[in-house]
């Protein structure tokens, strides 16, 4: 194996860069954004050219393809990940503040809350947001799961008056376990066609697992509100006082319940049902079954989706507000003015992953792990959480773990299924959120939590989650090998 020099070494750079984030973050107080951007320049300037080369080629590339992107000026670089960033969430979020600045101010979030309390009781409320953001996790993507849901727990939290953290938990708890353990989200997909295993089972089984991990995640929640209590704070896009009258209002004041529903069911039913078509219909040939595939191929996509989903909660607004259009033009502006923060920070936390995965992290995390001799489940869990926690995109993990462990788990004469080890690297990939993550940004800003509040309370829930699904994982292999 090379020898590589101290300075260069993706261990070494990921350290620096860390330093650089949480120090800048923590101890000088910069702004989310700068603190991420320059420890995206400093990873940049510290990897060196060979780095970058074999980080191309080992995604397929050529050493031409390598040693452009290698030439090309830090600040490309960071700006073209930056940029990729931003083209995958830019538009969700600016779709999603818009929906749940319309919901909030035409009152369709309050007449949601007030219903779901009818029927679960003040008392089940979070349990009814876990196992909610856990089914509409399966087939949609996290941080939609997340944008949407965010305004129900404000409304239900200003309704209720405390259990603000534990609602924003359980958001989070249920749409991240679903969107790692059960296709069709793009992870368990990939692990479906990596290790060649049947989508059915990986369904089923992420689908058992995910439901016994989100009932931990659900009592550390509950602790965690009990020890930290973080109250609804005021904040741009939903001042308090603006969900206060609302709480207030008279029932027949607010829009009726299948209307307050649309702007999230939209894009849920879209996305779901082009998940379907694409999944299970995929090689029908019936021509009634092709219309609709090409039909919800084009209105199921995320961005088209969450556009209609848009669309809808402002034709709500303007006939709540009847007609008043210099105050719909104020909604969305101020919604937009909100999402365009989330869209710096989550972009440039992308720039900060992206520049850190150049490093060749990845490999070097391989050629350490590939030699260690230990089971082959906790060992796909070890390396996932490892990718993970270093370069912060958790799909990334999980298809960085399933190319080194692939060729094991399907060449080996294994004692059960290999689809423990699927799940067992989906697991794995819930250790450990910090700010190279996206999604971290995701809830912290759009919950109005600060840094270290998500940090003692979001980046501990998943982490047991993860482990708690490998406990699970490696006791269901025992018993129920599946072989």
């Amino acid at each position: 194996m090379e020898i590589l020099h101290f300075s260069d070494d993706p261990l070494f750079i990921l350290a620096i860069g860390i330093f650089v984030v949480v120090g800048g973050i923590i101890g000088l107080r910069l702004h989310a954004f700068l603190a991420l951007l320059l420890g995206a320049f400093v990873v940049a300037l510290l990897t060196p050219d060979t780095a970058i080369v074999a980080f191309i080629a080992g995604k397929g590339g050529s050493i031409a393809d390598g040693q452009n992107l290698a030439n090309q000026h830090a600040g490309l670089r960071i700006a073209t990940e930056f940029g990729k960033t931003c083209g995958k969430i830019g538009i969700l979020i600016a779709m999603a503040s818009i929906i749940g600045k319309s919901m909030l101010e035409s009152g369709a979030a309050e007449k949601i809350v007030r219903s779901t309390l009818k029927l679960t009781g003040i008392n089940n409320a979070p349990l009814t947001f876990l196992g909610s953001s856990f089914f509409i996790g399966i087939p949609v993507f996290f941080d939609t799961v997340f944008y949407l849901m965010v305004p129900l727990a404000k409304a239900m939290a200003m309704r209720i008056g405390k259990n603000y953290l534990l609602l924003i938990l359980c958001i989070t708890a249920g749409a991240a376990m679903a969107n790692s353990l059960v296709p069709p989200t793009p992870g368990p997909l990939f692990l479906v066609s990596e290790m060649n295993i049947p989508i059915g089972m990986m369904m089923v089984g992420g689908f058992l697992v995910g439901s016994i991990t989100i009932v931990a995640g659900y009592f550390y929640a509950a602790w965690a509100n009990r020890k930290w209590p973080i109250p609804l704070r005021d904040s741009m896009d939903a001042p308090l006082e603006d969900i206060r009258a609302l709480s207030n209002k008279d029932g027949k004041e607010l829009p009726p319940l299948w209307f307050s529903l649309l702007p999230i069911l939209i894009p849920i039913l879209l996305i779901s049902l082009n998940a379907l078509f694409k999944t299970v219909l995929k090689d029908s040939s019936d021509s009634f079954t092709e219309f609709f595939a090409h039909f919800f191929n084009f209105f199921g996509e995320k961005n088209m989706a969450l556009s209609l989903g848009a669309l809808s909660s402002l034709v709500l607004l303007v006939i709540q507000k009847k007609g008043d259009k210099q105050g719909m033009t104020s909604s969305v502006q101020t919604a937009l003015m909100s999402a365009g923060v989330i869209i710096l920070i989550t972009s440039a936390g992308g720039a900060f992953g992206g520049m850190l995965q150049q490093t060749g992290i990845s490999l070097r995390i391989g050629e350490l792990t590939k030699d260690y001799q230990m089971a082959l489940i906790p060992l796909a869990f070890l390396i996932t959480a490892i990718v993970r926690t270093a370069q912060g995109s958790a799909t990334v993990a999980m298809i960085t773990a399933s190319g080194i462990l692939a060729g094991m788990a399907t060449t080996m004469t294994l004692e059960y299924h290999q689809l423990y080890i699927g799940l067992a690297i989906a697991c794995g990939s819930k250790l450990i959120p910090w700010m190279n993550d996206s999604g971290f940004w995701i809830v912290c800003k759009m919950s109005n939590l600060t840094e270290q509040e998500a940090l003692k309370t979001f980046s501990p829930l998943l982490t047991i989650m993860g482990i708690v699904g490998l406990i699970v994982i490696m006791i269901a292999a025992n018993l129920f090998p599946l072989t």
